[in-house]
């Protein structure tokens, strides 16, 4: 395999294998049932304190003690409601890690078996939970001009259309010897088979594609 610099993409196939092994850090990872066990728990007794503290920095930032006493005080049936659920015999519990660089680039991480494994990264295969989700891959792929990843993003009918189209305006093109060119100066105009047009403008004494349909 030749030497290359990794993209972000590359640093989360890359690094994750080797970090993860796929199922490795599985001493270090904490089981999420806990939390799941020690909410419903606080939630059960109305414990603001423990509530408060079971929340990110940033959720505590957010909201002081009194505040959360409030909350608390003010929703005890829907917390007792959510202890019940969550006690609940046969439910399921999933955890999800996100790992973010600085550039923009995501990797989504779940939790299974005690390891955390790739659920999407970069170019691969992903599914947008949320409208969110899918504007920042959208942002990604176009940052990268990656025609690929602008692809899966789309909806499967858009997709189906758009290799349609380029299908029909391949095979048109198949005998670019045999069609008809139209030069006026440094422009030039080519009716495709199937129903396209190409544009070509000379740059310098160079021909482009200046656009298509």
């Amino acid at each position: 395999m030749r030497p290359f610099t990794p993209r972000p993409s590359a640093r989360v196939c890359a690094g994750l294998v080797a970090c993860l092994g796929l199922a490795a850090c599985r001493a270090s990872v904490p089981d999420p049932r806990d939390a799941v066990r020690a909410y419903a728990d606080a939630a059960a007794r109305g414990d603001a304190a423990a509530l408060r503290g079971m929340l990110s920095d940033k959720g505590r930032r957010a909201l002081s003690g009194p505040e959360v006493a409030r909350l608390v005080e003010d929703e005890r049936a829907e917390l007792r409601d959510a202890a019940r659920v969550l006690s609940a015999p046969g439910v399921s519990v999933k955890a999800r890690a996100t790992l973010r660089w600085a550039d923009g680039e995501t990797a989504s991480l779940e939790l299974l078996d005690g390891a955390y494994r790739v659920a999407a990264a970069d170019a691969l295969p992903s599914g947008a939970k949320t409208p969110v989700e899918a504007l920042g891959a959208l942002r990604r792929v176009l940052a990268r001009r990656s025609y690929a990843g602008l692809v899966r993003l789309l909806s499967p009918q858009t997709r189906g259309a758009i290799e349609g189209d380029l299908r029909s305006l391949v095979e048109g093109l198949e005998r670019p010897e045999g069609l008809e060119v139209r030069v006026a100066g440094d422009a030039a105009t080519v009716q495709i088979p199937g129903g396209h047009e190409v544009k070509l403008r000379r740059e310098a004494g160079v021909w482009h594609v200046e656009d298509f349909d």
